[in-house]
């Protein structure tokens, strides 16, 4: 009888200890499952698009290739220009020519810095926007 007493006495002021190491275990091998299963999925909704006209009325942009070989002459199409006069002759003759024309400059790689900028600046100030410089590469 002795024994039962004994066992009887229980402290109810001690805390017990949790142990939440194996929750936080499960919990980190979840969110490792969610993370690479996460940008698998693919949600499929079926939705209806409107149906969009068949034609495109599109217009072809013309394109103008401006040549300049070594001794600073420059070509356009098959006219020939002289580099000092090329700037009031351009600005005269690009008024046929409408404003979002794309411009090809295709010049020598012994011409000076200046004058292929030159060129740039002029077609520019023509009111041409869209100018490119042709490479080899």
């Amino acid at each position: 009888m002795k024994w039962a007493a004994k066992s009887m006495n229980f402290n109810w002021d001690e805390n017990p200890d949790l142990n939440i190491t194996p929750m936080v275990d499960i919990m980190l091998v979840l969110m490792a499952i969610l993370m690479v299963t996460a940008p698998i999925m693919e949600y499929q909704d079926d939705i209806s698009l409107p149906q969009g006209s068949t034609v495109k009325a599109t217009h072809k942009v013309p394109d103008l290739a401006i040549r300049i070989n070594g001794q600073r002459v420059i070509y356009i199409k098959d006219k020939k220009y002289d580099f000092k006069t090329f700037a009031d002759d351009f600005v005269l003759g690009s008024n046929k020519y409408p404003k979002e024309t794309v411009v090809y400059i295709k010049a020598d790689k012994t011409l000076k810095y200046d004058d292929v900028m030159f060129i740039l600046k002029v077609i520019k100030d023509s009111g041409f926007t869209k100018v490119s410089l042709v490479t080899n590469g």
